[in-house]
């Protein structure tokens, strides 16, 4: 099994109920081991949109990194995302940030993700949880990148995870600590 890391993100319709709701269908094929707090994070890239949630959890997974995208853009289909402008509003939005320490890039799939030492918005909820993890590429630990990181966007605490819940994988089970 694989060690994965995901970035998860909402800022369209009930953001905080989307972001459960995808926690939920991802324990179909991914064994949740951590969840970060959510974060209230300003938009990066297109400003002209409300604001995002955001989280990063780690899970173990059999699938392959191409089937696993296929799984999470699976999920992002049947929640309701639909195509827009790029880094525009989406209702949910899943990212492979890491796949075990695996190095890879086709024309649909890079991984680690391309843009994780720029996005403060990914560095903040990644620390969280693994402030140790080594990026494969760069060398450096999750912490330093967030020491480091150019982006002065806004990432706020919006809510701390209950993590019983994941650990027995009953993430519809989720209570928030505000």
């Amino acid at each position: 099994m694989a060690l994965v890391y995901l970035g998860l993100g909402s800022n369209l319709g009930e953001r905080e109920a989307n972001l459960r709701e995808a926690l939920s269908r991802l324990r179909g094929k991914v064994e949740l081991k951590r969840v970060s707090s959510i974060y209230e994070t300003e938009p990066v890239g297109y400003k002209e949109q409300p604001w995002f949630l955001n989280l990063v959890c780690s899970g173990l997974t059999e699938l392959s990194p191409r089937s696993l995208l296929q799984f999470i853009k699976k999920i992002e289909q049947e929640m309701g995302r639909v195509p827009s402008v790029r880094w525009g509003p989406r209702i949910i939005d899943i990212d492979i940030l890491f796949y075990g320490d695996l190095i890879y890039s086709d024309d649909e799939l890079t991984i680690p993700h391309p843009r994780i030492q720029e996005r403060r918005f990914v560095l903040v909820p990644l620390a969280e949880i693994a402030p140790d993890l080594v990026h494969p590429v760069l060398g450096i630990k999750v912490r330093e990148l967030l020491a480091e990181v150019e982006d002065k966007a806004r990432v706020l605490k919006w809510r701390e995870m209950e993590e019983a819940d994941v650990r027995s994988n009953r993430v519809e089970a989720f209570r928030c600590r505000p």
